[in-house]
């Protein structure tokens, strides 16, 4: 079973989030790199970017596939994990600490209330599993 920290939210498209602030800390659930098999390769956008919620923010691929990431919330991307270009594997070793993708300064706090709780995308997972 996939592990769920139950300090964060969670997008339909799993991705999390971790409120720090008024910034959140974004990356992909342990759900979702298990289904992507081996990280091979991360597309971030730069510092200083808008991102807008439910829309692609970069690309993830994998020995598998590629996949879009989608933003959880909108704001301005403040810092991006350089870290995953040269080990795009920590996707895979530790996607809830050292392989966060990006942090964001938020544009509506609001928009955290449409993201799901850790029981819903417990719930999420187990369906789709």
């Amino acid at each position: 079973m996939a592990e769920v920290p139950k300090d964060l939210k969670y997008s339909k498209e799993h991705e999390w989030v971790r409120v720090a602030g008024d910034a959140v800390v974004i990356g992909i659930t342990d759900h979702a790199q298990e289904q992507l098999g081996d990280v091979v390769y991360v597309d971030l956008p730069s510092v200083g970017s808008e991102i807008s919620q439910f829309e692609s923010f970069g690309t993830v691929e994998s020995v598998k596939a590629a996949s879009d990431l989608y933003a959880p919330v909108s704001g301005k991307v403040v810092e991006v994990n350089d870290a995953l270009k040269e080990h795009p594997e920590l996707v895979n070793e530790s996607p809830y600490d050292k392989a966060w993708m990006i942090k964001v300064k938020l544009k509506d706090k609001k928009e955290l209330d449409v993201l799901l709780s850790p029981a819903d995308y417990d719930e999420l997972v187990a369906s789709i599993s």
